[in-house]
């Protein structure tokens, strides 16, 4: 029951939460970044019903790309689905996109030199950013929604994913699929993050007392303000 509140399909999770927290931000700072103008967005992994969930799915003057690993059918005018590969994104011109976005995707790419490939592809592409991801040092790993899975040895988190119905993953009974699922997922701390985005702006996602997840973003046109908060926020939280 305990672990239901971390599941994003839960309408009443903390994920949900936090998302619809992590939302509010991003609207204040794309209303004063882009006043009276077509907003355009690439969401990294993203999905329709995403923004959907958060009421953004019909707003005028915006235009959403979602760029997964395949294409899928959309519902509304204002979103364009294309396949794509987040660590190369040549298809896209120097500051193409108003705002780059991306909700947990990151940390699925493997290796730390395909992180960093696609941080340096959002910040040439996107005048600004928003990514967000979990945080490596919080204790219940948010994919398997196992308690301190991500220190376990490889070879253990290879028995459990084989073995047993854990968070998003149904077992895998095939060792080599289970090892392939438990590599792909590799979490970040926040120096990793400050060094991928080193201009970015901090926003903290706090359960249980601890730091649930980070969200890096670079809105430059954004009143200062907001910076500021969220700077201080940082300078609080430092030892993170």
């Amino acid at each position: 029951m305990v672990l239901k509140f971390f599941n994003p399909a839960y309408q009443r999770s903390l994920n949900q939460y936090f998302r619809l927290k992590r939302f509010n931000l991003f609207i204040d700072l794309l209303k004063q970044s882009n006043v009276n103008k077509k907003v355009e967005i690439l969401d990294i992994g993203g999905t329709e019903s995403y923004w959907e969930n958060m009421k953004f799915s019909e707003v005028k003057n915006v235009h959403i790309t979602l760029l997964n690993l395949k294409t899928f059918s959309v519902r509304n005018k204002n979103f364009t689905s294309i396949k794509g590969d987040a660590c190369n994104l040549s298809i896209f011109k120097d500051k193409q996109f108003d705002v780059v976005f991306s909700n947990s995707v990151i940390e699925h790419l493997f290796t730390f030199k395909n992180q960093k490939k696609m941080a340096d592809e959002v910040r040439r592409v996107g005048k600004a950013y928003y990514i967000q991801t979990p945080n490596y040092f919080f204790p219940l790993e948010p994919h398997w929604l196992f308690p301190f899975f991500h220190f376990l040895p490889f070879e253990i988190r290879v028995f459990l994913t084989q073995n047993f119905n854990l968070g998003h993953h149904k077992k895998i009974r095939e060792k080599e699929s289970a090892a392939d699922q438990v590599k792909e997922v590799r979490l970040l701390t926040k120096k990793e993050m400050s060094y991928l985005f080193p201009e970015g702006n901090i926003f903290f996602e706090r359960a249980m007392g601890m730091v649930k997840s980070f969200t890096f973003y670079y809105f430059p046109l954004a009143h200062n303000s907001i910076h500021q908060q969220e700077k201080e926020k940082t300078l609080v939280s430092d030892h993170v």
